[in-house]
């Protein structure tokens, strides 16, 4: 998916015109169109701005196929360990990516339980 195709995504995702996310990045609703068609690519304050504006991480917009993230992490210990997981051997990252999904299955049902009583 292009940069404007998914600028176009997110914005839809808020239910924001043009002019709504304009107003939150700073921009006009004619540059978020010309982002939008491809007509022109926003430089890096632009990006910058409305990767923050919808939580999402520059290459998530900028890099076809890049995975959804948050823009920050909210605990940078966190975010600092799994930067440091590209050390570990393939068999280890799949063990802890095996237990990440484990707990976050675990949460999530407890969520889903949580919500139904």
């Amino acid at each position: 998916m292009a940069l404007g195709e998914r600028i176009r995504q997110l914005r839809a995702e808020r239910g924001w015109s043009q002019d709504e996310l304009a107003a939150q990045v700073g921009s006009d609703a004619r540059g978020i169109s010309r982002y939008e068609t491809g007509r022109i690519t926003p430089g890096l304050d632009a990006l910058l701005r409305i990767a923050e504006t919808f939580n999402v991480s520059l290459d998530y917009l900028a890099v076809d196929g890049a995975p959804r993230r948050p823009f920050r992490v909210d605990d940078p210990g966190l975010a600092e360990h799994l930067a440091q997981a590209a050390e570990l051997t393939p068999e280890d990252r799949t063990a802890l990516l095996n237990i990440l999904d484990a707990l976050l299955t675990k949460t999530r049902i407890k969520a889903v339980v949580r919500d139904v009583s």
